[in-house]
Parts: structure tokens; sequence; C-alpha cells
């Protein structure tokens, strides 16, 4: 079972910027190869950071919404949101280790 929970245009607002947690969001499409390479890896960091952080997963192509508030151009795209604002940005896949750094900063 994953451990980052789904996430739409109308669960985002209460999810994520009212979340008392550190937040990190993968934007993501079934079809993008790139975002099921770094699926297991967004996975891990959830099992990882139980507790500290929580971590959702936003379909760009059935939330376009969202995907648009924040420009999202190109998938995957990870944001870190804390206290309801946009705190930190990776595009594309990354080493779990690059994941882990970005997201230790901002908890």
């Amino acid at each position: 079972m994953s451990a980052s929970v789904p996430v739409t245009d109308a669960s985002f607002d209460a999810d994520v910027l009212k979340s008392e947690l550190p937040v990190l969001v993968d934007f993501w499409a079934p079809w993008c190869g790139p975002c099921r390479l770094v699926g297991p890896v967004v996975d891990e960091i959830a099992e990882q950071y139980k507790g500290q952080v929580k971590v959702v997963k936003v379909n760009t192509d059935e939330n376009p919404n969202t995907a648009s508030n924040y420009g999202i151009r190109s998938i995957p795209t990870l944001m870190i949101f804390k206290d309801g604002q946009k705190v930190g940005t990776i595009v594309g896949a990354v080493p779990k280790t690059t994941l882990a750094t970005t997201l230790e900063q901002h908890i």
C-alpha cells in the first residue's frame, strides 16, 4: 500500500495548505515515465518521515486547477509546503538523497 495520500483540486486546501505538518506534494500523471520512477522514492520518503511530514500526490490530469495554480509545466514536480506556503520545489526524477536533503531543510 502506498504511504502517500491522493489529493484533489477540492481537497488541496484542507489537505495541504491547512496541514499542521510540512507537506510534500508529488504532482504526477499515470502516463509519465519519470513519475513512475520517482513514485517509489516518494513512498519511501513518506515512510521515513512518517509523523514529521505529510506526503500527498496530485494527479495533474484529474486535477488541472491545482497544477495550473502552481504553474506546473513539467512532471514530476515535487513541492514542499509549510504553514500554507510553498517553500521548496524539485522538478524531475531525483535521487532519494536529494529529496531527503531538500525536505530536511523545511522540517
